[in-house]
This record gives C-alpha cells, sequence and structure tokens, in this order.
C-alpha cells in the first residue's frame, strides 16, 4: 500500500511495482480512478479506512505537502510538517487498534535531514541532523517512523535527494531559462546539488521492499554529487545550448523566494555508499547519462 501515491514518485513506484508483478493498493484523501485498488483517509480528522490494509504486507509511506509548492508562510510551514508527522500517528495507531498482515514500513525522508550549507562536507546516514527548518521536519517525521518499531515492524527510511524526472520536479525549472538562452548558474554555484534519476530512487523502494533484511536508514542519491554550476553546463550540453548570462546573485532570489531560496542557494553533499554496500545497482550512476535519458522522452 503506498500513501501519496498520487506524486511524482509514487506514480512511477506503483509503475514499476506492477511491472514486477507485485500486488499494489493506494491510501489517498480521495479515491482514484484506474486499476489500482484506492482507500481513503483523512489525517486531519483522523480517519482511514481500515479495509485498506486486508492483504498488505508492506506499507510504503510518501504522502506530505510539497516543500516547494508555495510560500513558506507560518501555516505552511505547519503544513508542511503536520502533514509528515501527523499522517504517520495515524497509520501507527491504525495498526496498533486493528489486525493486519503488514511487516514491513517503508518512509520517504529527505536529504534536508542534513540541513544545507555552503560547505564541501560529504554527509553520511550517520551524520547528524542540521537545524533550519527542514531538518527540523525531516527530523520529527522520522522520529514518527521510528516509533513503529514497537508494534513491531521492519522500518526502513529513505533520504531523498533532488529528484530528476521527465514528469516534473525539479528538473523542469531548471531546463525553461536554458532552452531559451538565459541559462545561469544560481547563487554562488558552488552549492552540491545531491539529485537521483527517478527511476533508481523507485528502484531502491524496490530493493527494500524485497530484500527483507534491510532495515533504518538510507540515502537516496546518485553516486556523483554536482555543484549547481556543473548542474547547469550538463543540462546546456545536453540541450546544445551555450551559458551566456552571469550567474543569478543570491539576494536576488532572497527577495523573490524568502525563506524558500535556501533550496537552491544552499545544498549538500550526501553519500549513497550504503545502499550501493546493501547490492543496488544504479542505472543512472552520472549525471551527463541520467539527462540525456530524461531529455529524451521530451
Amino acid at each position: 500500500m503506498i500513501t501519496g501515491a498520487s506524486c511524482l514518485i509514487g506514480k512511477r513506484l506503483t509503475e514499476l511495482l506492477l511491472q514486477k508483478g507485485h500486488q499494489v493498493s493506494h491510501l489517498g484523501r480521495k479515491k482514484s480512478a484506474g486499476p489500482v485498488p484506492s482507500y481513503v483517509w483523512d489525517v486531519k480528522n483522523g480517519t482511514l479506512d481500515i479495509n485498506a490494509l486486508k492483504g498488505i504486507d508492506t506499507i510504503i509511506h510518501l504522502a506530505g505537502a510539497g516543500i516547494a509548492d508555495k510560500p513558506w508562510t507560518k501555516e505552511r510551514k505547519r503544513e508542511i510538517l503536520e502533514s509528515r508527522t501527523q499522517s504517520t500517528q495515524l497509520l501507527h495507531k491504525t495498526l496498533q487498534q486493528n489486525p493486519h498482515s503488514v511487516r514491513a514500513f517503508i518512509s520517504a525522508s529527505a536529504i534536508g535531514y542534513y540541513g544545507f550549507e555552503a560547505s564541501d562536507k560529504t554527509f553520511t546516514e550517520n551524520s547528524e541532523s542540521g537545524n533550519d527548518f527542514l531538518a527540523s521536519v525531516t527530523r520529527q517525521w522520522e522520529e514518527e517512523v521510528e516509533k513503529l518499531k514497537a508494534l513491531p515492524l521492519r522500518i526502513a527510511k529513505i533520504r531523498i535527494g533532488i529528484v530528476l524526472s521527465e514528469e516534473g520536479g525539479a528538473l523542469k525549472p531548471m531546463l525553461l531559462p536554458i532552452k531559451y538562452f538565459v541559462g545561469s548558474p544560481l547563487g554562488s554555484g558552488k552549492q552540491w546539488m545531491s539529485w537521483i534519476h527517478i527511476d533508481d530512487l523507485c528502484s531502491m523502494f524496490v530493493h527494500l521492499i524485497e530484500n527483507e533484511k534491510l532495515d533504518g536508514v538510507y540515502n537516496a542519491t546518485s553516486q556523483t554529487a554536482a555543484t549547481n554550476a556543473e548542474f547547469t553546463k550538463a543540462i546546456a550540453a545536453v540541450l546544445k545550448r551555450p551559458i551566456w548570462l552571469p550567474k543569478v546573485p543570491e539576494f536576488v532570489l532572497k527577495i523573490v523566494l524568502g525563506e524558500m531560496a535556501s533550496l537552491i542557494t544552499q545544498g549538500s553533499k550526501v553519500s549513497s555508499a550504503k545502499i550501493q554496500e546493501s547490492g543496488f545497482v544504479f542505472q543512472y550512476p552520472t549525471l551527463q547519462g541520467a539527462l540525456e535519458n530524461l531529455l529524451a522522452k521530451r
């Protein structure tokens, strides 16, 4: 069962699981049309259709308000946090109070856990949490997920990096200025972008579903992080476009985006060595290969 299955990741993960012969269902705010069974929950009111648990051995928890969809007002920040913590609490309560066959709970998280900063430090799963807003959100989210161990369940958490997809996500807004000959690095251009191709990300979820001895935290980033300047140049090279303009100053981005500007003016270099040591193999280990695959689809 996948929560938040209408998102970019949930849609692709559903496709991949079905292709591999898994039975899949969705849990969302409203029933969805299509061949995949869907069930309804209302996180704010604390209700969940318990029929959603029938025959389920694994829950994939992706639900959460988008961090870049709206400005970070006080109300929006609360929504970003509570959509993650309260949904996890509702799943915990429902599993605790009802008979079920669930054995594993695999939750999304984010590399925002480590905080964003202007440094070359490499973060691993053992690195401490950062101190900014997103670090606080992911830390509290993961703390709620950890509580499900008491049921007991196998718990795995995937700290997701910048997801590249032809359908949306971070790549689309980066493409447009470059495509129309006005591309340039953002801020210093030196900030790290720890990215991952959406197919590799979804394959990681499948890897953790099918390998029942794996638990704990795993970073979902490619083998090769890139700076913002390198990322911009790589896109331009694949699109066969020049980079003409100077860097966009950080103060301009802060004026336009407010606090949310930290998402693009700062970054983190994150290691995926742990998931590789578990036997996972990347289909798109290099930025050029990932971009060539995704941009060819466009």
